[in-house]
């Protein structure tokens, strides 16, 4: 990992390392959010309730995988039966580490437990993955762009606000 990366990715790290993985929902296709932290609760443009959002946020869009310390429990080609109740499994257990992997950089969430959650793009182009920080007024994301890790400061959408 190159200096700028490590450098990047210690702003969203340190604050991380030791909160809980307080909600895990699915989105389209085969796409999960983790929510890290504190919950804030959230409705749909229609009015509906919505998945809550955690103080961090971790999308994947697509391949992933969640691994015990010793084989594969759940990923983005399994059925969906497992994803429910490995959900479960991995809900409310404590970040122990957050990390890089890989020459194009893929994100890696230790968990308590000896339990983890990989991304591992297999389509061309970048990795397809965002961290969100939404504890202040600004949205921080990292991401890859150009196989670099990026980090973008934007307003987040009305409604969306920080904790």
């Amino acid at each position: 990992m190159s200096n700028d990366n490590a450098g990047v990715l210690q702003t969203f790290r340190d604050p991380l390392v030791g909160l809980p993985l307080s909600h895990v929902w699915r989105g389209a296709g085969s796409a999960i959010f983790l929510e890290f932290g504190r919950l804030t609760g959230r409705n749909r443009r229609d009015g509906t309730p919505g998945n809550p959002r955690g103080e961090f946020g971790l999308m994947i869009q697509w391949s992933w995988r969640i691994e015990d310390r010793s084989s594969i429990l759940c990923g983005s080609w399994s059925e969906d039966s497992r994803w429910a109740e490995t959900f479960d499994l991995i809900r409310n257990r404590t970040i122990v580490e957050l990390s890089l992997v890989g020459r194009l950089p893929e994100i890696a969430v230790a968990l308590s437990d000896e339990l983890y959650v990989s991304s591992f793009m297999t389509a061309e182009g970048d990795p397809a993955s965002a961290l969100f920080d939404r504890r202040r007024d600004t949205l921080r994301t990292l991401c890859v762009q150009h196989g670099r890790l990026e980090m973008e400061i934007a307003q987040p959408p009305e409604g969306v606000s920080g904790q």
